[in-house]
């Protein structure tokens, strides 16, 4: 019987941190208190301390992160954000329920982050600013994008779901820009039990901002200044992110270990083009995915599905062509990297606890059933 290995699989962290898990669940129940509370205001301190900013506001998802910030930086009708052809749908439906339109910039062949050296060509009299979505856990070209948004006065909004962690020459991602949003579900580097989300910044009255648009406008209760949502972290999911912080390095490291096994085996056995690369140039990724390239994809995830593992696909359709953007008028073709990935990326299985018997298993799955 051939070994299986899931695509993702959070029990043996979270089997590990049983008896913590309890007791941080224990803690909110004793309180009996749950919404914005000691937990969540220990957590933002925390998390703030972490990435060495002065703020950091909790939401209640990812997607929200995104959607208040824009919101808060009061971006709207007859305004432009820069966003890469090659991302999640959050990052584009946050900018579009804003009533701001997208503009797509192709990504890179290799590494699917942005091509910064289209960026420029981008930039027009209403661009606002450029939303950068550090995908898999590889960093975008940071230098270079924090340069034109220096020159063109823009605000830079980094999308951290998927690297919470990572780091250029020492600085945290999520504070290289204006804001950093984050996601907390529960598959990510840090991961919830359940949904979760923040936004990092050194901007005093962004903060405040977002502050006052997660709670329905209001700083005191039934006094509200602004028009807000309800976007809220709860006690118990602030507590949990709470005991799993200070894990979180290990777990990038664990991460990093896996990606390099990766990246040794599959260079020696085949030229696939590997994402994300090693780490270099004062860049630190944290692998939250681990992506090849190959053509008869179907097949070969079909054939691995066969032999035991478990792949995945981010993500089979390019956001420009999915139908809820039929609007923005996008045709095929008009992004030739993003709409290649899309047709050739498979994910590997890569977790934390994951075994290095599990990973020869992958690999050698892989091998069997690459078209030769």
């Amino acid at each position: 019987m051939n070994m299986l290995v899931p695509f993702v699989d959070l029990r043996p962290l979270h089997d590990s941190l049983a008896g913590d898990i309890s007791a941080a669940i224990e803690r909110v129940r004793e309180r009996s208190f749950y919404i914005l509370g000691e937990e969540c205001e220990q957590f933002e301190a925390e998390f703030a301390a972490y990435h060495g900013v002065r703020h950091a506001i909790s939401v209640g998802n990812g997607f929200d992160a995104l959607a208040l910030t824009v919101q808060a930086l009061g971006l709207g009708p007859g305004d432009e954000v820069i966003v890469c052809a090659h991302s999640f749908v959050a990052s584009v439906s946050a900018i579009v329920l804003s009533g701001a339109r997208p503009v797509f910039v192709d990504s890179l062949s290799v590494q699917l982050t942005i091509d910064a050296e289209k960026l420029a060509d981008a930039i027009t009299s209403r661009t606002r600013a450029i939303m950068i979505v550090h995908l898999y856990g590889l960093l975008n070209p940071m230098e270079e994008v924090l340069s034109l948004a220096r020159h063109h006065d823009l605000f830079v909004i980094e999308d951290v779901a998927q690297a919470h962690g990572a780091s250029l020459h020492g600085k945290k991602a999520g504070t290289l820009g204006t804001v950093g949003c984050f996601s907390f579900y529960p598959t990510k580097n840090l991961g919830a039990l359940g949904d979760g989300g923040a936004m990092i910044t050194n901007d005093d009255r962004l903060a405040e901002r977002l502050r006052l648009l997660r709670n329905y406008g209001s700083k005191a209760k039934y006094q509200h200044e602004i028009v807000g949502v309800n976007s809220r972290l709860d006690e118990l999911q602030a507590a949990i992110l709470r005991m799993k912080l200070p894990h979180l390095d290990s777990w990038n490291e664990a991460r990093r270990r896996i990606a390099v096994r990766y990246i040794r085996e599959l260079e020696q056995s085949v030229h696939l083009p590997i994402r994300p690369r090693a780490n270099g140039d004062g860049q630190d990724h944290v692998h939250h995915l681990f992506v090849i390239q190959t053509k008869n994809r179907d097949a070969v995830r079909e054939g691995m599905r066969a032999l035991g593992v478990e792949t995945a696909i981010h993500y089979p359709v390019p956001v420009h062509l999915q139908p809820a953007f039929e609007s923005l008028g996008m045709e095929p073709g008009t992004f030739a990297n993003a709409e290649k990935g899309a047709s050739e990326l498979i994910s590997l299985p890569l977790f934390v606890g994951m075994t290095m018997e599990q990973q020869h298993h992958v690999v050698d799955a892989l091998m069997r059933c690459l078209p030769k």
